[in-house]
């Protein structure tokens, strides 16, 4: 269907692909063409395509309760939220709906603590170039990234962007305005962007120096993603915020912004809400889809398949002359090439293995953290494929 003729804002550039099944790491499109699936909907279906445990969980739901108002508790959301915190840093949670409501979230809460605890007339978040936090007004403010903010001039005030990796620049960035630090440690639209641990440290260091919160964005690498249920966990720290979205309850739509114990008082009735926020239906999926991560060790293994599909990426692709680099954490994984991803990802597709662009030249592989040792040596073998065919023609 042409843009013309679709009762829909041409908001998204589309792939020529209709999808309308999926299994595991698995997905079919309306011809009945089978993919295997490296994109997982973005690092959301991290245990694969309709899993069990979270079906039957939501099956169970539906049968009982589908919505009922934040005014009245809700039983599943308490469990997942304790099941959040037990498993991480963090003393309290908030249920949203997508990971930008998730920012906006720590956002508030970031300037509200200031400036109701604290005392502090304080609002500016330092964020960082090539970063992404969202779409809305703040959080494609926050973004570090020009293009998402084109014609939606005046934008709200109070982020500034400091060089990513740079920990010596960072210094000048701290004023007597500054109130965060928001930070992804690996920039996953941004080309799959790993943070030094030097530079974390200094992040790390000017917080607690200038007693600034500092915010992880962990929308696309928690919940198991990298090798750690959290990101955070594989640089030793304890931020005062994360933000989770995606995987937390295997595509079903939920957010979530966990935070300190002293971050309590800035949040109380009335200060933030969400009507969809923490459903029993959202927060059931959640539930089963952490237990799921947990009761399976599914960090882990996305540990060591992620060491596995880059060494296998390095001997596959090593000598091409359109590889620049590979580089990732756990199942977060990015080859940066000479040319524009966009010249490789249809080939790729075609070819029967779904992956995605992080950037103007990075190919993102994000498999599911159940993927199978025969299921990455298929999606290497077409990517290895695809490049060495494209090689060849470059030189011709």
């Amino acid at each position: 269907m042409s843009e013309q003729q679709s009762a829909l804002f041409p908001t998204y550039a589309r792939f020529p692909i209709t999808l309308v099944k999926g299994e595991g790491s698995r997905l079919w499109d309306d011809q009945g063409k089978e993919y295997l699936d490296f994109a997982s909907g973005l690092a959301v279906t991290n245990l694969g395509h309709a899993p069990q445990k979270v079906k039957e969980k939501l099956v169970e739901q539906l049968g009982e309760l589908w919505h009922v108002s934040n005014l009245f508790h809700i039983p599943n959301q308490e469990k997942l939220g304790q099941l959040l915190v037990d498993n991480s840093c963090l003393d309290a949670a908030f249920f949203c709906n997508s990971g930008a409501e998730a920012n906006e979230a720590a956002i508030k809460l970031a300037r509200k603590y200031n400036a109701k605890v604290l005392g502090k007339q304080r609002y500016e978040i330092i964020t960082f170039h090539t970063s992404f936090h969202g779409r809305t007004l703040a959080t494609l403010t926050a973004t570090g990234q020009d293009k998402v903010k084109e014609g939606f001039h005046p934008l709200p005030e109070g982020f500034v962007y400091a060089p990513y990796n740079d920990a010596e620049a960072l210094k000048g960035f701290v004023t007597d305005k500054t109130c965060a630090i928001m930070l992804e440690l690996v920039q996953g639209e941004g080309g799959v962007n790993p943070a030094e641990p030097e530079f974390v440290q200094e992040v790390v260091r000017l917080c607690k120096e200038h007693d600034l919160l500092l915010i992880i964005d962990e929308i696309q690498t928690g919940m198991g993603r990298t090798g750690k249920l959290f990101a955070y966990e594989h640089y030793g720290i304890e931020p005062d915020i994360i933000t989770l979205a995606k995987a937390l309850a295997s595509g079903f739509p939920i957010g979530a912004m966990l935070g300190k114990a002293k971050l309590r008082e800035a949040f109380g009735p009335g200060s933030h809400g969400s009507t969809f926020g923490g459903t029993p239906i959202a927060t059931a999926a959640g539930i089963a889809t952490v237990e799921t991560m947990l009761e399976e060790n599914l960090a882990g293994r996305a540990a060591e398949m992620g060491d596995y599909i880059l060494s296998e990426l390095h001997a596959k692709l090593a000598g091409n002359p359109l590889v620049k680099q590979i580089r990732g954490k756990g199942l977060l994984i990015g080859i940066e090439c000479t040319l524009p991803a966009s010249e490789f990802v249809p080939v790729i597709h075609e070819a029967g293995l779904l992956v995605t662009a992080a950037g103007p030249n990075v190919i993102r592989l994000l498999p599911n953290l159940l993927v199978t040792r025969e299921e990455v040596n298929e999606g290497i073998g077409i990517i290895a494929d695809v490049l060495a065919r494209k090689a060849a023609a470059s030189v011709k």
